[in-house]
C-alpha cells in the first residue's frame, strides 16, 4: 500500500465554482518534492492540510475534517474504462492517489501512517459538487458519481508530518465497526435512513455527519 503521487492545486478561474472569487483549486498536479501536512483548522477558515495546495471556497471545502482527500488508482482505472478517456493522478482533485488500499471502503476512524511522522484518520466520503462536475465535463456527473459510490475518503490530520510520492501507507488502526466512507456517503446523500447506523463510528465521523445523524435520531425519536 502506497501513495503513488501527492497532488497539489493552484487557484484557477472556473465558471463552475460558487466561490466569490470565481477560482478553484480542484485541478491538482503531482508534486516533485516533499510536502508538509498539518491540521488546517476549522472549516470556514482552514483550507487544505497540504502546504502549497489551495482551497478556494472555504464554505464547502477544506478544514480539519477534510484536510486531505485520497482516491485509489484502482478506482480511477475503473472510471477510465467507463468514461473511455485517461484520468491522470489528481484527476478527481485528490491530494493522495493511492495504490493497494481500498480507500472508499476504509472505515471511519481508520488510521494511516504515511511518510515522515504523518498520521491520518478517515472521516467521510466525498460528496460531488458543481465544481467537480464542471471540472470533469461529463453529463450528469453528480448523479453518476453518486450512483457509483466510489467516493474516496477525506482524512483529518492526527499527527503532522511530511510526505512524498512513493511513500508507503501503513494502516495502524482499524475500528471494530463496519461504517466505511462509502456507507457514510450513502447515509448523507441517498439513504438518510442509514444515519442512525453511522453513529457506530462515534466522534471519528466528520463533524457535519455526526451532527446530522444525531439530529435525525432526535427527530425520529420525537416523532415516535
Amino acid at each position: 500500500m502506497k501513495v503513488l503521487t501527492v497532488n497539489l492545486g493552484r487557484p484557477t478561474p472556473s465558471p463552475h465554482t460558487d466561490g466569490a472569487d470565481g477560482l478553484t483549486g480542484i485541478g491538482k498536479q503531482p508534486s516533485d518534492g516533499a510536502v508538509r501536512v498539518t491540521d488546517p483548522g476549522p472549516k470556514g477558515t482552514g483550507g487544505s492540510g497540504l502546504a502549497g495546495d489551495t482551497v478556494c471556497d472555504l464554505r464547502h471545502h477544506g478544514g480539519s475534517d477534510q484536510a486531505v482527500y485520497a482516491y485509489a488508482r484502482e478506482e480511477l482505472d475503473a472510471w477510465e474504462k467507463q468514461l473511455g478517456r485517461p484520468l491522470p493522478n489528481g484527476a478527481f482533485g485528490e491530494n493522495l492517489t493511492t495504490l493497494g488500499i481500498t480507500v472508499s471502503h476504509a472505515r471511519i476512524g481508520e488510521r494511516w501512517r504515511v511518510g515522515d511522522g504523518l498520521l491520518l484518520e478517515v472521516t467521510s466520503g466525498r460528496i460531488p459538487c458543481r465544481t467537480f462536475a464542471g471540472h470533469m465535463g461529463e453529463r450528469g456527473w453528480v448523479k453518476r458519481f453518486t450512483r457509483e459510490g466510489a467516493t474516496g475518503a477525506y482524512l483529518r490530520v492526527i499527527e503532522p508530518g511530511t510526505i512524498r510520492s512513493g511513500d508507503l501507507i501503513e494502516v495502524v488502526h482499524v475500528p471494530g465497526h463496519e461504517i466505511t466512507a462509502a456507507l457514510e456517503f450513502r447515509a448523507t446523500t441517498t439513504e438518510r435512513e442509514l444515519l442512525p447506523r453511522v453513529l457506530d463510528a462515534g466522534d471519528a465521523l466528520h463533524t457535519e455527519t455526526l451532527r446530522a445523524a444525531r439530529a435525525y435520531v432526535a427527530k425520529q425519536t420525537a416523532a415516535s
